[in-house]
């Protein structure tokens, strides 16, 4: 998280402080939803779930060294009262990303997006300072929690982004634009809430490749005809990886996974690859996001 004064913060989300004695007084940390993970000089966001309310911890959150709440209501301790903490974190994300101009890798998929984020993140990381996506939290409050996490030192910004329905994507790429949108496969998940098919799933996947700018990446599995279907939604350049002898990126010579016993590696891969790398370059250019899905 980059320093900002709690009247910067409340300018930038459209917040009326409540119970703020100073507000030049400095959120250096990145925020946290849940007050157990409260560190000093962050900002706790209050929100409503399921079981829980937020706005009940905000106490514990302030004496665990927050220096105000993000909330929707007053909370009888330092707050910045918006009507929706969640498009607010959105706002804030932005605006954070905005000033700092890592590359914004997005990556999704029916399955394995953690996996290969985390694979992802431990190969940039030893280039340059990275930040990951945290666990799995890769939602309409995740995503901006990640983005916090950045500061001005932040090279590369890796952002796992789920979609549990058509309009989630193109919700998260607003708040962080990519450079680079990496889509693994298309599978049967959320069927339930995209649609009838493979073919509704890959629309609202496709909501990432539609982001990129035209000097972007839009890395795409070739093995996966639904994922190859998303190349006509970019004008980005297109990298293909995959098994397939056509992708320019492929593995070759994979073999079986080894017994656990054994100490050699699961598997076997060479990887052919092509030499430009992407380009790290400011974001620009967003609008107040709607609110998301219910």
């Amino acid at each position: 998280m980059i320093p900002m004064t709690l009247g910067e913060i409340a300018q930038v989300v459209g917040a009326t402080p409540h119970d703020v004695r100073d507000p030049r007084a400095r959120v250096t940390a990145p925020a946290a939803v849940d007050s157990r993970e409260v560190v000093a000089g962050g900002l706790f966001a209050a929100t409503a779930g399921a079981r829980v309310d937020g706005h009940d911890y905000a106490g514990v959150a302030v004496a665990a060294g927050a220096v105000a709440v993000l909330a929707s209501r007053p909370v009888g301790v330092p707050a910045l009262v918006v009507e929706d903490v969640q498009v607010a974190l959105g706002l804030l994300a932005r605006h954070v990303l905005s000033r700092i101009g890592p590359t914004v890798i997005g990556l999704t998929g029916s399955v394995g997006k953690t996996t290969t984020k985390d694979l992802l993140a431990q190969v940039l990381e030893r280039h340059a300072a990275t930040v990951a996506t945290d666990r799995s939290f890769n939602n309409e409050l995740g995503l901006p929690l990640t983005v916090l996490r950045a500061d001005a030192g932040t090279r590369y910004l890796v952002l796992e982004m789920g979609a549990g329905r058509k309009g989630d994507l193109t919700y998260l790429t607003g708040i962080a634009p990519p450079q680079v949108g990496l889509v693994l496969n298309v599978g049967s998940a959320h069927v339930e809430r995209m649609g009838a098919g493979p073919a509704d799933i890959a629309e609202a996947k496709g909501e990432l490749v539609a982001a990129l700018p035209a000097d972007g990446f839009a890395v795409l599995n070739a093995d996966d005809p639904y994922v190859m279907g998303m190349a006509g939604r970019t004008g980005a350049r297109i990298v293909r990886y995959g098994r397939s002898p056509e992708a320019p990126v492929r593995a070759g010579d994979v073999r079986p996974a080894a017994p656990p016993s054994s100490s050699t590696s699961s598997a076997s891969t060479r990887w052919a690859t092509p030499s430009r790398p992407p380009p790290s370059r400011p974001c620009s250019g967003w609008t107040r996001p709607r609110s998301p899905p219910g």
